[in-house]
């Protein structure tokens, strides 16, 4: 029988293709979410919009702290947004500071994208560059593929490996979250002395 057919003799409906990325469309969509984003400790305004495998738009924008490690970056946001929303899968992403300029996502904000849109995920690269793909901006990225290989091999812990809990493996970062990826050291890129989260 084909995949498609349903079984009942009806032809299965039509398969609803992902809408190609608008990608003018969507830095607009950053920039306007940009300019509501809360920065007053570093200034520096940022907004994310993603499209979504069913075609609609979501955006998200930074959010600071006091504190620095409690700021949401706007990535974060984009995928609570997401979530919030009932979209399931985001297709292509485009963040800005506001200007219309691409700028790369983060390590920690790379991992949280993969874990909504997987390694073809479409990362804007500007009007005079091409997109490209998430797998190349995280080259072996953990996943939830990697936690169910291991699921199958053993349901305890090992003796002697303190810090790995299965499902989150705390203790051990591997993440994305020490901000390594696109020249930016550390948890801060936020020019909010030193520290912080991602923006």
């Amino acid at each position: 029988m084909p995949a498609d057919d349903p079984g009942d003799g009806l032809e299965a409906p039509p398969r609803r293709e992902p809408s190609a990325p608008d990608w003018a469309k969507l830095r607009q969509a950053a920039d306007s979410a940009a300019s509501r984003a809360y920065a007053p400790y570093s200034g520096l305004h940022v907004g994310a919009a993603g499209l979504c495998e069913n075609g609609h738009v979501i955006t998200g924008t930074n959010v600071e702290n006091a504190s620095y490690g409690l700021t949401t970056c706007a990535e974060a946001s984009l995928v609570s947004a997401l979530v919030a929303s009932g979209c399931r899968r985001l297709i292509a992403v485009s963040v800005t500071a506001g200007d219309g300029r691409p700028l790369s996502p983060c390590g920690g904000c790379r991992q949280r994208l993969m874990e909504h849109g997987g390694a073809e995920l479409l990362v804007d690269g500007g009007p005079d560059a091409s997109p490209q793909r998430l797998e190349a901006l995280l080259p072996g990225a953990f996943a939830a593929a990697d936690i169910a290989k291991r699921a199958q091999g053993s349901s305890a812990t090992p003796a002697g490996e303190p810090g790995r809990t299965g499902a989150g493996r705390t203790g051990d970062n591997h993440t994305g979250d020490s901000h390594t990826g696109a020249g930016r050291t550390g948890d801060s890129h936020t020019g909010a002395g030193g520290t912080g989260g991602c923006r």
